[in-house]
Parts: structure tokens; C-alpha cells; sequence
């Protein structure tokens, strides 16, 4: 097996460790950068929802200052976004290269993509089941959980499912700047040495990673849909 594994991928044969390794980085960065992004996003698609005018919490100037805000990181290429934090993720956690350092862009470049999903799941909750909630005396943080989060739970699920794919080629794309994982196992041999078959198995492990986590959301949303 291992002679038939070295005739068709020479290269990584060689370096079956170090593509271990690198698969163990990029499930580091999506894991941690990943948990850390949904709550966050969450909150903020919470409030967008609430603060927004005909909301359960109408802000204007609230929903206004964090909508402008999100746009704002939305808009700006995630290379762009990486050289930009730099000085920030020094200053956070120490240093600007590898899986570490590669965490603070990545949460910047997810959490504006996935509050913007959480407000669209939420905002398809049907408004009655809300009129109907505020009519029987239900305070707005019990409006929230026990209508809001889980009449959209299947949405939800959806959005996370769309923004951890999101986030898989995020961390590939960390690589270009020595962020570690696949993208840099890719950039470094594949595209650098030019050794092809180190490119190609890369993009099998991240087609796997992706089938794995769309398997996974549509066993909970099935799970979960009424």
C-alpha cells in the first residue's frame, strides 16, 4: 500500500507527517476561531434584530452604529484584512504568524459574515409567534430564546453550517502569510515547489472537512425541523 501511496503522491509521501500536522493546525484554527465567531456573531445578529425599527428593542442608533460597523469589516478583502491586523493580533496574542496568530483575522473576517446570516434566520421567524409572545407578558430576553433562537434553529443551523465552509477557505487563504494548515502545506510545496500532488490531496482533505460538516448540520437540522 505505502509503494502504490509513493509511485502515485511522491511527494507526500514524504511528508505524511507534516500534512497530519497541517490538518491538525487548520482543525485548531476552525474549531477555536469558530466558537469564538458564532457567539459573537450571534450576539451581534441578536441585536441587530431586536434594535432594528418594528424590533422587540428598537435602537436606531444602535442598530445604526453596529450595522455600519459590520458592513464595514464585510467589505474589506480578508488578505487586506490579515496585513491590516497585524499590529492587533501582536498585541492580543503575542505574535502575527502561525495558527495563533492567525486567529484574530479570522474571527474579524467571520463574525460580520455570519451576524449578517443570524439576522436573516431570525428575521424568518413569523412575526405573530412574537406579537403572541409579547401578549402573554413574555420579557424580551425570554421573546429571544424561547422564540427568536428556537423557532430558527433549522436557519441557524444552515448559517453555521455556510460560514464554517466559509471559514475552512479562510484559513487556507491564512496560509499565504505564514498562517499555518493547509494553506500553507499548499502555498509552500504545492505552489512554490511545484509538487502537484501535494496540491491535490490538500484539496481532497478540505473537500473531506467540507463533506463532513455538511453531513453533520443536515443530521441536526433534520433532527431539529418540525
Amino acid at each position: 500500500m505505502y509503494e502504490l501511496v509513493k509511485k502515485l503522491l511522491p511527494h507526500v509521501a514524504d511528508k505524511t507527517d507534516e500534512l497530519i500536522y497541517s490538518v491538525y493546525q487548520t482543525l485548531v484554527m476552525l474549531t477555536v476561531s469558530g466558537l469564538i465567531s458564532f457567539v459573537l456573531g450571534l450576539l451581534l445578529g441578536i441585536v441587530l434584530v431586536v434594535t432594528r425599527e418594528g424590533g422587540i428593542l428598537p435602537h436606531r442608533p444602535v442598530n445604526a452604529a453596529l450595522g455600519f460597523t459590520v458592513n464595514l469589516f464585510r467589505s474589506i478583502p480578508f488578505v487586506i484584512l490579515l496585513a491590516a491586523l497585524i499590529p492587533l493580533s501582536r498585541l492580543l496574542t503575542g505574535t502575527a504568524i502561525g495558527t495563533t496568530g492567525a486567529m484574530v483575522p479570522l474571527i474579524f473576517g467571520t463574525v460580520p459574515f455570519f451576524s449578517r446570516q443570524v439576522e436573516t434566520a431570525l428575521s424568518g421567524v413569523d412575526h405573530g409567534l412574537i406579537e403572541a409572545a409579547q401578549s402573554m407578558g413574555l420579557s424580551a430576553p425570554g421573546i429571544i430564546v424561547r422564540v427568536l433562537l428556537r423557532e430558527s434553529i433549522p436557519q441557524l443551523i444552515r448559517v453555521s453550517q455556510i460560514t464554517s465552509i466559509s471559514l475552512i477557505g479562510l484559513t487556507a487563504m491564512a496560509g499565504a502569510i505564514g498562517g499555518g494548515g493547509l494553506g500553507d502545506f499548499a502555498i509552500r510545496y504545492g505552489h512554490q515547489r511545484g509538487q502537484t500532488d501535494v496540491t491535490y490531496i490538500t484539496v481532497v482533505v478540505i473537500l473531506l472537512m467540507v463533506a463532513i460538516i455538511q453531513h453533520l448540520g443536515n443530521l441536526v437540522i433534520k433532527k431539529n425541523t418540525h
